[in-house]
This record gives C-alpha cells, sequence and structure tokens, in this order.
C-alpha cells in the first residue's frame, strides 16, 4: 500500500477510463479536488456514483472535454450540470446497480474510495457508503483510497485489505454531516398517520429527512422494531436507545440494523464505528425484493414529487428536469409488498412549497413514473391515510382527493369527472 500525495496518487488515471466515485458521506472529497487539477492532462474521464456531497469539483464550468459525471442518483450538485447537457443520469434500481459493474455493462477501470485506516490485520473499512461501493472494489483494476481516521469502521461487507489499493492517500477530515432535519406541524400528522400503520414487530425502511424523523418520532410506543434499510440517519438512534427498535422478530439478521449506507450527524458516524449491532452490506443483497420480503411485516415508506389520480408516483423528475433518481423506492415498496402483513406507502406533504397540489389530475409533461399505479398500497399525507390496493381508478381518484390539500380538492374532483365521468 502506498501512501502518496492526492496528486501523485491520481497520476493513475488515464484519458477515457471510466472511475467510480464512492459516494454520500463517503465522497472522497481530497481527491475530487486533486483529480480537477488534473483537467488540463485529461481527456474522456467518466465519472460514475451515486450521489456525491460537496460542490462536485470535476463538473466546474469549463471542465467538460476532460471529465464527464454519469450519475446513478442524483444530487443536488449535479442538476444544473443535467439540465445543461453537460452531465448525464442513468436510470437504475438501486438493488440491479452493483451487477452493472459485475456484469461489465459498465465496466470499471478505477474506483476512488474512501476508508478507515486499516486494522490490526491490515483490513480497511468502505465505512458509512458500502452499497455499490463493494461492486466497484471488487471490479475495478485500479483502486485509490482516502484513508481517514474519522471515517466508522462498519461490520459487514466494506472490509478491504489495504493490498488491494494501487495507491492510499491520508488525509483528516469530518465526514459530510446532515443534522437532524427541524420536523414542523404537517410533517408531524403524516409521522402519526404513517405510524399508524406500523404494528409491533414491523421491518422499518425509510431514509431521510422531515418526514421520516417524523415518523420515527411517532414511534415511542412500539416494541420490538426492525430495520432493514437501504439508508438510515439519525431518527434511527433515540428508538435503539430507548429499545423500540431491536430487531428481536425480524427474520433476516435477528436484532441487526441492515442497511448500505448512512448519513448523518457525527452522533450516527460514531454509533456505526466498530458496532455489531449494525450490518452495512451490499446494496445488491439489501435492496433485493426477494430478500426485503422474507422480513415479516415491512413498512417501506419512501416519498413523491407528485401522484396521479390512478397513483402513478413520480419520485425522480420535475417534469423533465431531472431531481434525484428511481434509487430504492421500487426495490423496498414491492419487497413490503410482497412480505407477510408487509405495507408499502408512498408519504408526502399534500402541496409543494408554492402552495400547488401534489396530487395532480395528470403528471406533468416528462415527468418519469418511478413507481406504477400497480405497485402503490398506500398513500400518506397530513391530511389522512388511504389504501388504494384493490381499487379501481374511480375508487382511487376519490380516495386521493381525500387526502389532498382542501383548496385543491374542487378542481380536483373535476378533473376527475372529467376524466371517469363519474366517481364514487
Amino acid at each position: 500500500m502506498r501512501c502518496l500525495a492526492a496528486a501523485d496518487a491520481l497520476r493513475l488515471i488515464r484519458s477515457g477510463q471510466r472511475v467510480f466515485v464512492h459516494g454520500g458521506a463517503a465522497t472522497p472529497t481530497a481527491l475530487l479536488e486533486a483529480l480537477a487539477q488534473r483537467a488540463p492532462e485529461l481527456r474522456d474521464v467518466e465519472l460514475v456514483h451515486l450521489h456525491t456531497e460537496g460542490p462536485a469539483p470535476c463538473a466546474a464550468p469549463g471542465l467538460t472535454s476532460s471529465f464527464h459525471h454519469n450519475a446513478l442518483f442524483l444530487g443536488q450538485n449535479l442538476r444544473d450540470a443535467v439540465a445543461r447537457g453537460e452531465a448525464d443520469y442513468v436510470p437504475a434500481f438501486l438493488s440491479e446497480m452493483p451487477a452493472l459493474f459485475r456484469e461489465r455493462v459498465l465496466p470499471l477501470d478505477v474506483a476512488l474510495v474512501h476508508v478507515s485506516p486499516p486494522d490490526r490485520h491490515g483490513y480497511c473499512s468502505l465505512g458509512v457508503s458500502v452499497d455499490i461501493a463493494r461492486a466497484a472494489v471488487d471490479t475495478a483494476p485500479i483502486v485509490i483510497a482516502q484513508v481517514n481516521p474519522r471515517m466508522p469502521r462498519t461490520h459487514g461487507d466494506g472490509l478491504v485489505h489495504h493490498s488491494r489499493f494501487a495507491a492510499t492517500v491520508a488525509v483528516d477530515a469530518e465526514l459530510p454531516a446532515h443534522p437532524p432535519t427541524t420536523i414542523g406541524e404537517l410533517e408531524r400528522a403524516i409521522g402519526r398517520h404513517c405510524a399508524a400503520l406500523i404494528d409491533d414487530g414491523a421491518t422499518l425502511q425509510m431514509g431521510i429527512g422531515a418526514i421520516p424523523d417524523a415518523v420515527l418520532a411517532a414511534l415511542d410506543g412500539h416494541q420490538d422494531l426492525g430495520v432493514h434499510t437501504e439508508m438510515f440517519a439519525d431518527g434511527v438512534l433515540r428508538l435503539v436507545e430507548r429499545g423500540v427498535i431491536t430487531g428481536r422478530r425480524k427474520v433476516v439478521h435477528p436484532g441487526k440494523l441492515v442497511a448500505g449506507f448512512a448519513i448523518g450527524s457525527r452522533r450516527l458516524y460514531d454509533f456505526l464505528d466498530d458496532n455489531p449491532q449494525v450490518a452495512m452490506l451490499d446494496i445488491g443483497y439489501v435492496n433485493d425484493p426477494n430478500v426485503i420480503r422474507r422480513n415479516p411485516k415491512v413498512v417501506a415508506i419512501n416519498s413523491a414529487i407528485e401522484i396521479d389520480l390512478t397513483g402513478q408516483v413520480c419520485a425522480d423528475s420535475i417534469g423533465t428536469r431531472m431531481w434525484s433518481g428511481v434509487g430504492g423506492q421500487m426495490d423496498f415498496l414491492r419487497g413490503a409488498a410482497l412480505s407477510p402483513g408487509g405495507k408499502p406507502v408512498i408519504a408526502m406533504r399534500s402541496v409543494t412549497t408554492r402552495g400547488e397540489s401534489r396530487i395532480v389530475p395528470l403528471l406533468k409533461p416528462g415527468a418519469g413514473v418511478v413507481t406504477t399505479r400497480a405497485h402503490v398500497h398506500w398513500v400518506v399525507t397530513e391530511h389522512g391515510a388511504v389504501e388504494l390496493r384493490g381499487k379501481n381508478l374511480r375508487q382511487r381518484a376519490r380516495a386521493l382527493i381525500s387526502v389532498a390539500d382542501p383548496r385543491h380538492r374542487e378542481a380536483l374532483e373535476r378533473a376527475a369527472l372529467e376524466r371517469f365521468h363519474a366517481l364514487p
């Protein structure tokens, strides 16, 4: 394992190569900054990754001939570049992304990863982001590691022997942090409605943000909940400490908090460090619906940008403008639907920050259907929870209008009557 300056380590990258970049809170910022400095020497380097934290230096104006981002999930730092045609987005289920590398659909030349220092046996850890990074490390001929003592050493699939690295770069920098969000009254109402759908012994999947945190805040009276999720944040910690989350009734990895990646505060990262209660695993396994369905009472709570009156969910774009990605929504909604007693849930505020209804007659032109109308079972807003499973199109429209913002219900009813001619 050669420890080099970042500029020297990145000389291993050549023009025309495809380079994996570790994502989320494991974004290797020092390596990306040094790579951007090599722009005059490089041409047509493709950067493949999930969403990355920070400013995305290789996407800066004027560097498009040197670097091209090909994102599997978009963060805020690349939305404008994709809209300008200076970066691209690859639609894919999160569960299928590792196979893109392993089956050489997207063969990698180099992987840039962010790891913990080696333990006494020489093993580093992919830390807070195992997800698709495990497959990248396994398949890229050249792996360059940013080694950071502040990266937690996590248990699971993320251990990599230092001999696997062609070069390492030592840093001592805090990981990107997402402190817990402020929960407003609308989110609290959504959280209460979701909590009412969750039985004791359920296994939870949810993400980051005010709504997931509000759901978790409403679960104090529950017992023996489990966690099997693509990612988790700080909201889980309080329920673990209070003994609400125990995982005792899980069938798959009982007693373990299972995830592919984590983003949160330093407190969360300290909780993950060398914690045998947490298993950070390959996302191809975590998000496999056939694995998810084996746990009883899986409740998968995901969000949407908008949902039409038949139940079609757009979660990755605002019209034609790409916003995020397909991610794991379908993986978990389908897995929850197949789980004994499981409940797939779409939870969202009924209106946008501009007061526009997020329950709409038709999706915006160009909007992508991430979750089909056949896959949606429950929809929750601050105005209540409705079950769409087994309902026909007219019944669905009536149910969805009942949880829309009251200011928009009359217009939605008119649109529904025009389309369906009558409502139940």
